[in-house]
């Protein structure tokens, strides 16, 4: 009886050798408390979890297998095998393993590294006392190297194979020289250690094949996130309403032009587009009922503004994409270009018109002063002077157009506007009851250029000149400067006590070439709000209940 006692005496004693080196060993590659390896540099702690929860599946897989009846345990002359032994601290250490995932103690890394060589440990001393290295067990060792490799982000994938095929090779070796068995070889045993090597560097190159795919995924990601923002951002920015509309006509989606053309709020989104615009949902309607891929020209009118619409159907009928367009916009764009031709055109022309011009204009002063002409013939000459003189401003005119270059400056308003009315009676012989100027007692500032400024101001008090008055009257013109009621940019206003605009011309007063006198060259308002425009601002004609005309420029801000 003596002799069966001597081996499993020395089993313990080689337990307890491979115990002590295991722990040797975590204690040499554990890092210390102050690394910061756990810290986010391997798998997260989800990923932790579900490794916990498999280890816990094979523990009490392994109970089931090596404990026949839970009752068994609790009778003291029942003799435990080491399978029963090892499956019960196996399923204990693992149970505590889940309690320090759960406590975040310690690191990911080393709870990774004491999980698998606990793994590595186990399965050999179970494999051992299976009795063979044919088992089923030599699988879950390596199941517990491609776990450890995988977590580890591939590295000691290579150590974790050597130490489970150097636990197959012990297992082995003790059950051929202590044990004298005749199951299992060396050569069974060397083809799981290779099958554990296999393993560890397919793991290897499977971890690296999916980080790789995780960072393209992750740099896709990216773009695709910079390319929804710009969309985005374009669409905000876009000077085009955008609305998105569903079945049933309620807002999903709207840009800044569309609130701004439609005058809603920013919460309307989700509202109904019957509601916010009547005009523009029974339009709608309209579209629905003809081809799919035809508008029907028109515009809609919302809120006392003039708006083109148009449709397209997005997907099968799941909602319908509209665009806005307000058509001042595109009576101005359209006029934009059109004046831009029509202005590298006359610009060409009255470069060489001038010069002849300026030669008749000079015969004609010189012939003038010649004795022997007859009366009849200074009243002809009056007349080419008068008309070169005319033909003169209106080149003027157009060469300034080409000249619209503005260089703002910062000029205090009220200050300007006294020397410019100063100027003004000099030049005109006006007194201050026929030229008022209102201006506050504080400090108005703008960004403009002085030039145009002194340009549009003459053209305003020019036009005053020309138009306004009557036989039973003088002519009267009052300039006001004040800060604008809502948004506190400053404005001037020039008015005067003239018949006014005919309500049916009054959107043709800007226009080029459009004047109600026929001394007129009809470029003096537009040059105005063209030089207005330039430098941000922008003059428009006020209807007033007293009589007379009126301009408002409001500056920029």
């Amino acid at each position: 009886m003596a002799k069966v006692a001597e081996p499993p005496r020395l089993l313990r004693r080689a337990e307890a050798e491979f115990l002590s080196m295991m722990k040797t060993i975590l204690t040499a590659l554990a890092p210390s408390s102050n690394s910061t390896g756990g810290s986010g540099a391997y798998p997260g702690w989800g990923a932790l979890a579900w490794y916990a929860l498999f280890r816990l599946c094979v523990a009490f897989g392994l109970l089931l297998v090596f404990v026949p009846s839970p009752t068994a345990l609790w009778r003291t002359d029942a003799p435990y095998s080491l399978s029963v032994r090892v499956s019960l601290i196996y399923a204990l250490l693992v149970l505590l393993a889940t309690l320090g995932q759960s406590l975040k103690w310690p690191s990911k890394e080393q709870q990774i590294q004491i999980s698998v060589f606990l793994d590595i440990v186990a399965f050999t001393l179970l494999l051992h006392d299976s009795g063979s290295a044919r088992t089923a067990l030599g699988l879950l060792l390596a199941i517990a190297v491609a776990a450890g490799a995988l977590l580890m982000q591939g590295r000691l994938a290579l150590l974790f194979a050597s130490f489970a095929t150097l636990g197959v090779l012990t297992q082995q070796v003790v059950a051929e020289f202590y044990f004298h068995s005749a199951v299992g070889s060396f050569t069974q045993a060397g083809l799981l250690g290779f099958t554990y090597f296999t393993v560890a560097m397919l793991a290897h190159v499977l971890y690296r094949r999916i980080q790789e795919t995780e960072q393209l995924a992750a740099r896709r990601q990216v773009d695709i996130d910079d390319l929804s923002e710009l969309n985005e951002f374009i669409i905000q920015s876009m000077g085009t309403g955008v609305l998105v509309v569903d079945r049933q006509q309620q807002l999903r989606l709207m840009n800044g032009a569309a609130v701004q053309l439609l005058g809603l709020p920013l919460t309307a989104s989700g509202a109904r587009l019957q509601d916010v615009a009547p005009g523009l949902s029974e339009w709608l309607n309209a579209q629905r009922g003809n081809a799919a891929d035809q508008n029907e020209p028109g515009s809609v009118t919302v809120h006392e503004r003039e708006l083109k619409p148009t449709c397209r159907p997005l997907g099968d009928g799941v909602g319908t994409l509209i665009f806005l367009r307000d058509n001042r916009e595109l009576a101005r764009e359209a006029q934009q270009i059109k004046l831009a031709s029509l202005g590298r055109l006359t610009a060409s022309i009255a470069h060489n018109i001038r010069n002849p011009l300026s030669a008749v204009s000079h015969a004609g002063q010189l012939l003038v002063e010649s004795p022997a002409l007859r009366t009849e013939d200074r009243r002809l000459l009056d007349i080419i002077r008068r008309n070169s003189k005319r033909i003169d401003e209106t080149i003027e005119s157009v060469l300034q157009l080409s000249r619209r270059k503005a260089t703002p400056k910062r000029i205090e308003l009220v200050a300007w506007l006294r020397e410019y009315c100063t100027e003004l009676r000099e030049a005109q012989a006006l007194s201050e009851e026929r030229l008022r100027l209102v201006v506050p007692e504080s400090a108005l500032h703008v960004n403009m250029d002085p030039r145009h400024l002194h340009q549009i101001m003459s053209n305003l008090c020019d036009n005053a000149l020309k138009h306004a008055g009557n036989a039973h009257e003088q002519v009267r013109i009052e300039i006001r400067a004040r800060p604008e009621p809502f948004r506190g940019f400053p404005l001037i206003e020039v008015a005067d006590n003239g018949p006014g605009i005919d309500p049916a011309t009054a959107g043709e007063i800007f226009n080029p070439f459009f004047s109600t006198s026929p001394s007129g060259t009809g470029l003096g308002l537009y040059i105005a709000k063209e030089l207005s425009e330039t430098n941000g601002a922008e003059l428009e004609y006020i209807e007033s209940e007293r009589p007379g005309t009126c301009f408002r420029l409001c500056f920029a801000p």
